[in-house]
This record gives structure tokens, sequence and C-alpha cells, in this order.
């Protein structure tokens, strides 16, 4: 209630700013030919107030009641001045302003420009003349912040949340719920176990600007839930640049700090491994093909160094190198954009897990089953690359090349420490895992303008390769009576393979995608030639393949004869208890755990053709829409165990009608509304019935063959408000309603939890959605407050899942998982232009949200709310240098995650412990020359 009312003050306080002051507005046109003019400057004189025109020619102006003069430029026209405009408070005053040629000039000078939309008004624009309910962050915002990757970026988006640092969630819903397309193309998946596109491959030097559409449209991907999220990269050179950047951060808790870290190989500073981690080429395609000598000769060809070494932790190194180049081949205008970045950084985790033992109702307090401490050590190496090239031909025709590809290496360690109490152990357990994802997007887009028509042609053709490769996951256990002095013992099977007992875990994972799309728009001109205002009729298809092959292995060490065992082999040093000297029938052999379902091959081929349009009943009411039908057949082959295969085919025909409408109450405000179908279909990883121990989790994922597509009702109402073409008020209401929604599920068993994908049998989510925009230039004389803006964001989110009668041993009602209650987040920013100085303050939170589904057994772990603060300043030295320094996490708030304990779907003082850990502040230091 206290964070309701607090948004209420503020919508309240906001709204009453806005309505206190007059406004200038008008159209800036030429005197000539009528047409208005993009980029005319109104100025009052006297004052540091100002605007710009937008693509119309239109302006508005926010101004404190009395009376001004006005002033118009531009380049090739005369000055314009109109004195004693006079405002009156809480009404507009309208001066249209008609611009002669300065005919004084003897020279033609053709200016052929590229439309701008990076900038704070762009976005603004795009928001407001868009047919669907849209929300946007633009590259001039995102420039002020100490974001790196697009991950960071979106968070500051209203409803958007981010998982792990990489996923997006959309309103609550799960990154299963999103669709993510980069220029106009869908992008690849990054992981093999979830649908979900890795947000933090793209650094923020290449955005342009990211588009979240909220409700459906014919010419959008029919599948979604939160939305469709557009990502903008760069395209277009205005000039000929060259720019070099070099940054370093500090981490609390893990700078020079000392940390684990794997012997590794040579090129793990470039992001990927060179094979020495690999399986040897001539090892056995199963060990269960060998046996005696030739399992000996096996087995001791793998490195049995599974030790680690320790360092001090480094400063965090950060360079890019950037070039853009505008030329000309021929006739045909041509740029280039490069971005090459590289990343290499530190982070040292001290975490807290418990797990607790099933309490009865006469038990007060639940009884601790383990509590670890984690020594997380990571080292992550990324190397970037984008070139965009653009090609005009002429003024009709233009074809664009893009390219984006991300080598990005991950090593970690894992020291746990702590105590078993339900086996009375002191544990001092392993892991070391590395893993690599190679990432390439290649699209060419050409857009056509007929010569003879208000027509315009666009086509895309593109491919997508991603290869996600997890060699030598090496996980070990030792143990001690609790509180003794013995050496720990290394647990070791005794007959057969297990994933955490001395194993060894490899997979790989290859994803090819061809698609290939188009549109034809056909605008019908009337009396108004304003393009927001003209009829547009639609047409188009998108067709895309896709195939993947995962393979996985594992195996462990066994004991080889326990009659014969060298029992001093399990006090021996990580170094050296796997070397080749002790696997023999005295010491240790090796066992194959793989099962027939732990590789799949699968493919996707989705045809989707679609018509719509955009219909202007009158100057106030705009309705658009149409219908989109998509093909979708997955497919899936995989073994099963005991022999024989296991084949998945599930073509599904979706009919996807969608309706949006805009009421117009002036040029500054609006109320829109959305309707649309869409649906949710399985990802290959969870239509495969491969189980994955999670050594974090303590837990194994498993796939379910039986899922079939869910469809989704969205509707949404938004009022918009825009005072000024650089600021804006909005709130939003949404529902949605889910028929076999996927959700996670926890099955009954008495070890490790273990989760499912299954239908639910429905859902519903519905909330309110607000968002301010509000420059402080009118609020006082002060140059020191006209130069700051505010951007704030708040959403309020409640959702509800049936799982039907498959919640065997588990709620049957429950919150979706991964939703949160709320969001929040603010920019305080401040802008001196004259001094070439940025000063910003960020803010974001979310509400507790399902982080693991519970059970009879286990109850329901929520993520906590955690307030996160950034500062950061920006300061540009001359024409050419570029200081940026700041502080992220601030607060440095503990990550926490808590047990519902007394499962009443709250967090309180009767509720436990489950994992804690702070990331620690980052402070970062940079600069960016640009020659």
């Amino acid at each position: 209630m206290k964070f309701l009312l607090t948004i209420l003050t503020i919508l309240a306080t906001t709204v009453y700013g806005f309505a206190a002051q007059g406004t200038l507005k008008g159209k800036v046109t030429d005197k000539q030919s009528g047409e208005g003019i993009i980029g005319a400057v109104v100025f009052i004189k006297g004052t540091g107030k100002g605007t710009t025109t937008d693509y119309e020619g239109n302006f508005t102006l926010p101004l404190e009641a009395g009376t001004y003069n006005v002033s118009v430029t531009f380049l090739a026209y005369k000055p314009f001045e109109s004195a004693g405009v006079k405002i009156n408070g809480g009404q507009p005053t309208t001066l249209n302003i008609q611009l002669e040629e300065n005919t004084t000039q003897i020279q033609t000078v053709e200016i052929v420009g590229t439309r701008q939309t990076n900038t704070e008004m762009a976005v603004l624009q795009t928001m407001r003349r868009s047919e669907v309910v849209v929300s946007a962050v633009g590259g001039e915002q995102i420039a002020k912040s100490l974001d790196r990757d697009a991950a960071a970026v979106v968070r500051r988006i209203p409803g958007v949340t981010v998982m792990n640092d990489r996923y997006i969630m959309i309103r609550g819903l799960s990154e299963r719920y999103n669709t993510v397309m980069l220029n106009d193309a869908l992008t690849p998946s990054t992981e093999p176990d979830s649908r979900a596109f890795s947000f933090d491959i793209l650094p923020t030097s290449v955005l342009d600007r990211i588009l979240v559409f909220k409700s459906g449209a014919p010419e959008l991907p029919g599948e979604f839930g939160g939305g469709v999220i557009k990502v903008y990269t760069k395209n277009f050179a205005t000039e000929n640049t060259t720019s070099f950047g070099i940054s370093t951060g500090y981490r609390g808790g893990t700078t020079f700090n000392t940390i684990s870290t794997q012997k590794g190989s040579s090129t793990d500073f470039l992001g990927f491994d060179n094979g020495r981690r690999a399986l040897p080429g001539s090892f056995p395609s199963h060990l269960n093909k060998v046996s005696g000598d030739h399992l000996v000769d096996a087995a001791r060809q793998l490195n049995g160094d599974w030790s680690f070494t320790r360092k001090m932790a480094m400063p965090d190194q950060r360079l890019s190198l950037g070039l853009t180049r505008r030329f000309f081949i021929g006739n045909t205008e041509a740029s280039n954009l490069t971005a090459l970045s590289y990343s290499n950084t530190s982070q040292l985790l001290d975490v807290e897990r418990y797990r607790y033992m099933f309490n009865t109702e006469e038990q007060i307090t639940n009884i601790v089953e383990y509590k670890y401490h984690d020594a997380e050590s990571s080292q992550n190496a990324r190397v970037g690359l984008i070139s965009n090239w653009a090609f005009r031909l002429n003024n009709n025709n233009k074809l664009e090349f893009r390219n984006l590809f991300n080598q990005i290496g991950q090593s970690q360690v894992i020291v746990r420490s702590g105590q078993e109490q339900g086996k009375d152990v002191d544990v001092r357990n392993y892991a070391q895992r590395y893993e690599s994802r190679t990432i390439y997007s290649g699209q060419l887009q050409g857009t056509h303008d007929a010569a003879d028509a208000p027509t315009t042609y666009t086509w895309t053709a593109g491919y997508n390769y991603t290869n996600r490769n997890e060699p030598g996951f090496k996980r070990i256990r030792s143990q001690r009576n609790i509180g003794s002095n013995e050496p720990f013992r290394w647990v070791i099977p005794q007959n057969s393979a297990t994933t955490f007992d001395a194993g060894r875990f490899d997979s790989e994972m290859n994803e090819n995608t061809f698609l290939a799309g188009g549109q034809v728009e056909r605008r019908f001109t009337g009396k108004d030639t304003l393009a927001e205002s003209q009829p547009k009729l639609r047409a188009g298809f998108y067709a895309e393949n896709k195939s993947r092959a995962f393979d996985a292995r594992w195996m462990s060490y066994i004991v080889s004869n326990s009659a014969q065992f060298n029992d001093e082999l399990l006090t021996l040093p990580l170094d050296k208890v796997f070397r080749p000297e002790n696997i023999n029938g005295s010491g240790f052999s090796m066992a194959e755990g793989t099962n027939p379902t732990d590789r799949y091959d699968a493919s996707s081929m989705l045809v989707a053709g679609y018509v719509g349009g955009n219909l202007p009943v009158n100057n106030k009411i705009n309705l658009s829409g149409g219908v989109r039908v998509e093909y979708n057949k997955q497919a899936l082959s995989t073994a099963q165990y005991g022999g024989g295969k296991l084949e998945v085919s599930n073509p599904v025909t979706n009919v996807l009608p969608s309706l949006n409408t805009t009421y117009n109450f002036s040029e500054r405000s609006l109320l829109r509304g959305g309707y649309s179908v869409s649906v949710n279909r399985p990802e290959f990883r969870e239509l495969a019935p491969f189980t994955y121990y999670d050594f974090q989790l303590n837990a194994e994922i498993k796939g379910n063959e039986a899922l079939t597509t869910a469809t989704i009702q969205n509707a949404d109402l938004r009022y918009e408000f825009y005072p000024n073409p650089t600021e804006l008020l909005s709130v939003g209401v949404f529902y949605k309603h889910f028929k076999n929604p996927i959700e996670i599920y926890s099955l009954a068993t008495s070890g490790n939890p273990i989760y499912k994908p299954q239908n639910a049998s429905s859902a519903q989510s519905y909330g309110i959605e607000t968002e301010i925009r509000k420059s402080f230039l009118d609020l006082s004389n002060s140059s020191l407050i006209q130069n700051m803006s505010l951007v704030l964001n708040a959403s309020l989110i409640n959702s509800k899942v049936d799982l039907g009668d498959k919640a065997e041993g588990q709620e049957r009602n429950r919150a979706m998982y991964g939703q949160s209650p709320y969001i929040v987040n603010a920019g305080l920013y401040y802008q001196d232009e004259a001094r070439d100085l940025q000063v910003n303050l960020l803010y974001n939170v979310i509400g507790k949200r399902i982080f693991t589904v519970g059970d009879d057994m286990a109850p329901t772990v929520y993520e906590m709310p955690r307030h996160v603060l950034d500062l950061t300043l920006t300061k540009g030295i001359g024409k050419h240098l570029e200081v940026k320094a700041g502080i992220q996490d601030v607060l440095n708030q503990k990550v926490r995650m808590m047990q519902d304990s007394n499962r009443d779907a709250k967090i309180s003082g009767a509720d436990d412990a489950f994992t804690s850990f702070k990331r620690g502040s980052y402070t970062t230091l940079g600069v960016n020359y640009k020659f």
C-alpha cells in the first residue's frame, strides 16, 4: 500500500505540474511548398528555453504564463521573429510559422539526411505514433548510464526485469514469454536449457534503440506473452570517425582478493577453449564398449590433475574500438559502422546456501539438513564485433548488411565447505566449469519505395548460428566426521557413475537458422498528407528453418575393486588423486553414465503470413490490426531407455487476430487500446527427456516430450500525455489469460529436487504501469535545476496459475513462475551542455518472485527485493576526449533467496534463509578518445 500511495502521489504531482503551465505550440512550414520543416529551432529569446520541430514540423514548448519573444531559425531559411506572444496558464497558445527561403544564396545545395532514431525526442515520437502499445529507450538515454550491455539497459523500461544479468522478463512473465528481434529478424536462442536470448552479448556502444511492443500486431511475431523486444543496432554513419576507449573496474569483495582459477587453455582470454578440456580424439565413444586394459588405457588418457590455482584478482579491463566511414561507390552512397569490443572481468561471490528437512506441524523451527558456504570464482572473457553496412542506391532504394559476432567464455570454480547435519559430516566439495558461446547473426535487408506510388517494399534474408560448448565440467565431493580433525576423504562411487561424485560432464550444442521475410505497405493519400494520418494496407510473410544438434556425455571415476582398493588414495590432494598411476586394479576405474536421452536432434519450421493495416476514422480515432496465420512444426528425435527411438512431431496452425485503436484527445494526449491472440511454444530442451544436474541448486532439471503449445489472450489500455517532444506521462492497464501455459513443476522425490516443465490448466496476469519523463527546465530559474530531468516508471502486477490435476504434492494455485509483483525504475539526470558534463543517479527494485517452486517436501523459494542504486559521471575534455566514471550498486544489498517455510506465500520471521550473497559495489573509470 505504501508503494501504491507513493506512485499515486508522484503521478498527481506531475499531472499538476504539467497542468499549471501554459504551452506554445504550432507548426513550422516552408512558405512556398507548405511542407513541414524538420529540425527547425524554436527559441525563446532572453531565456535558455527552446525546442526543435519534429518530423512533420510540429513543435510544443511548455512555458509559464507571460509574454515572450519567439525566434525560429533553420539552415537556408530567413530567421523569423515574433514579439509579444502571450502565454496563458493552463491552456495552449498556437503559433504557426512560415519560413521563407533565403534567396541570397546563389548555389543549390541538396541535403540528403538520415533520420535520427536514437534521441529522446525521436524515441518519444516513435512511441506516440505507434499503432500498438510500446515502450522504448534510445541511444541518447543509454549513453547517460554506465550500462555496459543491453541487459542492463532494458531493465529501465517500464515492466521489464532482468534475470541472472542476462534474460529479460516483461510484465513479470518469465523469459520464455518474450520474443527478441535483432534489426527486425528473430534472434537465436543462446541457451540449451531455456528459450532465452542473452542480452549481455550486446554492448551499449552499438545500440541505437530498444523497443518493447506489449500488444500484438499482424506484422509482429505471433509468439509472445510479455512482449516483443526489438533491438536496433547503429547502421548509418554520418561522418568519418575513429574512437578508442579503455576502462577499468574495481569490484568490492573481488578485486585484489584471492580467487580460484582453472588450469585452463591458452585461449581462455579470447573466450574459448583450445581443446585442453575436451575429451581426447581417441577416447572411446562409450565406455561400456570397452573393458579391461582398454578401459584403463582410456581412463589414463584424461588429464588427471583436478587441481586449480589461486591468484589475486586484478581490476577488470574493457577495450573498445569504433570506426564509422561514409563514402561513395559511383553514385551510390555507402557507410560502414564497425565496433570491436573486448572485456576480461572477474567476480568472487561468497554464497551461503541452506536446505531444511521436512517439517511437521509439531516442529517449531525447521531442522537444517545442510549449510554450505560457496566461494564462487568466475572469470569472463568476451570478444564482440559488429559490422554494419548501408548502401543508398538512390532516394528510393536502400540496402543494409548487418553482422554481429560474439565469443564469450566463462571459467568458474566453486569451493564448497560446510556441514550436512543429516549425515553428521563436514563437507568440502569442488566444481570446475567452463562454458563458451559463439554467436553470429547476419542479415541482408532491402527497402524500396515505388517511384510512381506511395508503396514501400521491404525484405530480409538472414542466417543465425549458435554454439555452446561445455567441456570437462568436473565435480567432486569430500567429507569427514562433523567437528573432527580427520583428513577429508573423497567420495568415490563404487559401481556406477553419478553426476556429482568424481564426475565429469561434457556437452555441446550447435544451432543453425535460416530466415527470410518480406512486406509491402501501400499508403493511400487523401486531403491530409501527413504520414500518420494516411490509411495503410500491409501484407507480408516470414519463414524460418531452425535445426539443433545437442550432445551430452557424463562419466565418473569409480572404485575399481572394493576388495583390493588402496584406501590411502582417498586422502590424496586433487592434483594427484586421479593420476594415471592410480588407474589400476587397486585404485580407480571409470564408468559411463551417459543415457540414451542425453543427446537429441531437433528442428523447427515456421511459416507465417499476415494482412493488416491502419485506418484513420477521423482526426480523433485511428484503427489498426489484421490477422496473422502461423504454421509451425517442431520435431525432435532422441533415443529411449532400453532401446528404441523417441520421435516428437508437433505441427500446429494458429490464426492470430489483433486489433488496436487510438483515440486522440488532442495533439498531446491520447488513449490507446489493444487486443490480440498469441501463442507460446515449447522449446527443444523442454521437449527432450534429458536430465541435467545443477551443482549450484543441487537439483535436477528434466524435459517433457508431452508439452503442447499455449495460447494467450492479451488486452491493453493506456493513456499517454506528451507535454512536449521530450516529456511523457503514461498510465496503462493490461490483462492476459493463458490456456495450457507451460509452468515449472516440482516432482515428488526423497532426494535432490527435480524440476520439470508441464502444461498447467490456465493462468491469468494483470497489472498497471506508469511512466514519467519530465524535464525540470520550467521549474526554476536556476541553471542547476533547469539542467535536470527525471525518468520514472513503475508496474504493479498480479498473476495466478492453476496447475490442474498434475499438481501432485504441491499447491494447485500460486503466482506464475518468476513473476514480480512490482517493478520500479527511476533516473535523475543532470546535463550541462556548456560544460560538457553529465551526472546521473539511477535506481531499480523488483518485488519478490518465485525462484524455485515448492512441494510437500520442500517449500517454495522466493528471490527477495533488492534496491540497486547507480551513480555515473561523464565529462568531456576538449573536442576529442571523454572521461566516464561511476559506481554501480552503491548500496550493495544482499541477493537473498528465502524459503516460505510456513507456506503462506509471504516472507516473514517464520521463514528461513535459502541463499544469500553480495555482488559487490562496482567502481569504473574509463576514457574514450574520438579522433
